[in-house]
């Protein structure tokens, strides 16, 4: 009898540090997630970084930690930090996967 297990199923947050706000990444970040079929949040953080809560099989969150490294032209990303630890909050845009 073969396991009825589906595909693993993860949940990342990504801090994402750099000229990320005011430059459409929220909404660039969210259509990412939902072209990979993630559920989560993007949001902006008082201190000018964004978070991103994405969950989902591993290789489609992969596939969005990868988009966060580069963002929309125009943004420039100096760090992203991805943790396993709970996020922050749940505000601002959410997607449903």
């Amino acid at each position: 009898m073969g396991s009825t297990d589906g595909p693993t199923r993860v949940q990342r947050r990504l801090r994402i540090e750099g000229a990320v706000q005011g430059i459409g990444y929220r909404a660039g970040c969210a259509r990412a997630a939902e072209r990979a079929g993630v559920a989560g949040h993007v949001r902006n953080l008082p201190d000018r970084s964004v978070e991103a809560v994405v969950e989902g099989t591993t290789d489609a969150v992969e596939a969005v930690v990868a988009w966060c490294r580069t963002g929309p032209e125009g943004a420039r990303v100096d760090r992203v930090e991805v943790t396993d630890e709970a996020p922050t909050g749940n505000a601002g845009f959410a997607v449903r996967g």
